[in-house]
Parts: C-alpha cells; sequence; structure tokens
C-alpha cells in the first residue's frame, strides 16, 4: 500500500521560513516524480512545486520561484521544501504527491498518489 505522509506544516508570520517534508513507503521511490500542490479553500489546487526521479530537473511556479526549495533524499525516500520569506497568500494547504509521469509544467493528473496535507498558515 503506497502512501505519502506530509509533516512539517504550522503557524508563521511573514518573513519566516518553514521545511515540509514527505516520506514516501510502498512505492520505488527513485522511480517517481515527487511535488508539492497546495489549495486554499473554494480554489482550484495549484502546483508548487516538483522534482523529477533523478533530482536533475524541478519546477516551481512562479510566485515561490527564489523563495522556496524543493529537493529529495532518495535513500530516505523523502521529499523537502524549504519555504523561506513566507508570505500571507502562501497560507494554504499543502499536499505531497507521487507520480511515473514528468513534464516541463506537471499537472495534478500527472501524479498518481497524494498524501492528506499539512497545514501551512502565514500571519501578517
Amino acid at each position: 500500500q503506497v502512501q505519502v505522509v506530509e509533516s512539517g506544516g504550522g503557524l508563521v508570520q511573514a518573513g519566516g521560513s518553514l521545511t515540509l517534508s514527505c516520506r514516501a513507503s510502498g512505492l520505488t521511490f527513485d522511480e517517481h516524480a515527487m511535488g508539492w500542490f497546495r489549495q486554499v479553500p473554494g480554489k482550484e489546487r495549484e502546483v508548487v512545486s516538483c522534482i523529477k526521479w533523478s533530482g536533475d530537473s524541478t519546477y516551481y511556479t512562479d510566485s515561490v520561484k527564489g523563495r522556496f526549495t524543493i529537493s529529495r533524499d532518495n535513500a530516505k525516500k523523502t521529499l523537502y521544501l524549504q519555504m523561506t520569506s513566507l508570505k500571507p497568500e502562501d497560507t494554504a494547504m499543502y499536499y505531497c504527491v507521487a507520480g511515473v509521469a514528468w513534464r516541463s509544467l506537471p499537472l495534478k493528473d500527472d501524479f498518481i498518489y497524494w498524501g492528506q496535507g499539512t497545514q501551512v498558515t502565514v500571519s501578517a
């Protein structure tokens, strides 16, 4: 049974930092692209950042470029999202995802496995 479990969310002031982690089990981690999506109530889930199975290719949505860094440790089967200079508009539920496809603009349908989410709240 495949599981992806997020951790590291919380409440932080604007300008602060958080690091999200995602531990995967039940899948061949280094054969899966991994990523982070986020969603606020009433809006569509949007892609935040993704990383190819080898780690040699990444994607960031424009609003987080220069502030967020995605990385993975294939030996630990863990994905990370380091978030700095957080803004109130980063407030959302953040979901870890895993999939076998990779494209230059990742889409929700590319990812088979989704975690339950971890809440990030940035206060002004």
